[in-house]
């Protein structure tokens, strides 16, 4: 994927998670979301928490990336056999992320958040983005057996896509 393409994507989903935002009520962001336990505020501050935890994706590609591929094999390995405690963090850490960030708050933390991932892409080399690691492919529908940095930086996006789908606010599907 080009990064132009990355880019683009992000911005999208950036101007969504606004327009989500701005018109969500009160009594919209309380109201549960479909397929999930959560409120569809809650489900906003998962799809935040997407982006935000590729900041540390990419420290994981840098490291494994670099060594050979039976390191990050492992490693996937170990967090696969971890998926239970790591569901539970990803549903309890959603439910109180909204506690701590309110709307705007996560507004303001989507766009720090994307403007950082922009300034890290534009600053990677190609041979990088091509570089990659094995991942936990229980943890998440969309990390790949082997994702690449590029991946990497395409997966928030599509966790974003997936979600937003699941939100009952009005025009979010």
């Amino acid at each position: 994927m080009d990064r132009r393409a990355l880019h683009e994507e992000m911005e999208r989903a950036r101007a969504s998670f606004h327009e989500l935002l701005s018109r969500a009520t009160e009594a919209e962001l309380g109201h549960l979301s479909k397929g999930t336990r959560w409120t569809n505020e809650q489900l906003l501050f998962h799809m935040l928490f997407g982006y935000m935890i590729v900041r540390n994706l990419v420290i994981l590609v840098r490291v494994f990336g670099r060594l050979p591929a039976g390191v990050s094999r492992g490693f996937a390995a170990l967090l696969n056999a971890s998926t239970r405690p790591f569901d539970a963090v990803n549903y309890w850490g959603s439910c109180g992320g909204p506690r701590v960030f309110g709307p705007d708050q996560m507004a303001a933390k989507m766009d720090r958040v994307i403007n950082g991932l922009h300034r890290r892409l534009d600053a990677e080399r190609e041979a990088d983005l091509r570089r990659g690691m094995h991942y936990p492919t229980r943890w998440d529908p969309f990390f790949a057996d082997f994702m690449t940095l590029a991946d990497v930086y395409h997966f928030p996006t599509q966790h974003f896509d997936f979600h937003r789908r699941q939100l009952t606010l009005e025009g979010a599907g």
